[in-house]
C-alpha cells in the first residue's frame, strides 16, 4: 500500500537509507533536510513523497518533484528499499508509482541522476531494465572519478 510521507516516518526512512550501505553519511544527512523541508513546505510546491507499506511496515519510499522553470519535467530524487527486501519488485513498484503520479500531474519526461561509482552499478542496471536511457554523463561531478549519470524516460 502506498501512502504519503508522515512526519513520524523520517527516522525510519533515514535508518533504512543508511542500512543500504550505498549512500554516504552526508547524503543521509541531506535526506533528513529534504524530508524536513518536504513536511514544512516542499509538498506545497509540488514535491511528492510516498512510502510503501507491506504487512504494516514501511518497506521503501520514493521522492519525486517537478523541475522548476520547465514544462512537465520531473526528477526522481530518492528511491530506497529495505536492504533485505531488495530484488523482490518493490523498487519497481515505487518507480512505477512515481512515474504514474508525475504523469497524472502533467509530467511528460522523468529524469534520474545517480553516481558512476561501482556500488551504484545495480542501481544503473535497475533504471535500464525499466526503459530508462542514459542521457548524459557529467565527468567528475560528485568528486574526482565519480561521474553523474543522468537517465531519462518519456512518460
Amino acid at each position: 500500500m502506498f501512502r504519503p510521507l508522515q512526519p513520524a516516518d523520517t527516522p525510519n526512512l533515514l535508518a533504512m537509507t543508511a542500512a543500504t550501505n550505498v549512500f554516504k553519511p552526508m547524503e543521509v544527512d541531506t535526506l533528513k533536510g529534504v524530508l524536513d523541508d518536504y513536511q514544512a513546505e516542499a509538498a506545497e510546491t509540488g514535491a511528492r513523497c510516498f512510502v510503501l507499506e507491506q504487512h504494516g511496515e514501511v518497506a521503501g519510499f520514493e521522492y519525486h518533484a517537478p523541475e522548476p522553470m520547465t514544462e512537465g519535467t520531473w526528477l526522481l530524487w530518492w528511491i530506497v528499499v529495505k536492504p533485505h527486501t531488495q530484488g523482490r519488485g518493490l523498487g519497481a513498484r515505487l518507480l512505477k508509482h512515481a512515474e504514474d503520479d508525475a504523469r497524472t500531474r502533467g509530467g511528460r519526461v522523468f529524469f534520474i541522476e545517480t553516481s558512476s561509482l561501482p556500488q551504484y552499478e545495480p542501481t544503473r542496471r535497475f533504471y535500464l531494465k525499466y526503459a530508462y536511457e542514459q542521457e548524459a554523463r557529467l565527468r567528475d561531478f560528485y568528486a574526482a572519478g565519480d561521474d553523474k549519470i543522468v537517465f531519462r524516460k518519456a512518460l
